[in-house]
């Protein structure tokens, strides 16, 4: 897998939120939201473009990941949880999952 660094801003289509890319920026921080847009991580090369949901937080303290599935092909990644990520979307998705789960 090679990793090919953007510095991308955009607007999530999710939320609507304006986000500031670093290069290393690969969902919304306020929603955690994603989008399908990479083969491997930068290139932009998916054909799929589709939105990505936050289905699952996996890891232990302090690498934490969120893992996204697509909405449309069901493709799924794992993405670092970042320290500007909203913890409030964190948490629930953490108990969207385990309802689903329990159920």
């Amino acid at each position: 897998m090679t990793f090919i660094r953007r510095v991308e801003d955009f607007m999530c289509e999710h939320c609507g939120a304006w986000v500031k890319g670093t290069g290393y920026t690969n969902h919304c921080p306020r929603c955690l939201w994603s989008k399908h847009v990479d083969v491997d991580p930068g290139d932009r090369r998916a054909p799929c473009n589709a939105m990505m949901e936050p289905i699952r937080i996996e890891g232990t303290t302090p690498h934490y990941v969120v893992v996204h599935h697509c909405v449309a092909c069901g493709f799924e990644r794992r993405n670092r949880i970042d320290t500007d990520d909203n913890p409030d979307a964190i948490i629930s998705i953490i108990n969207a999952h385990v309802r689903k789960n329990v159920i």
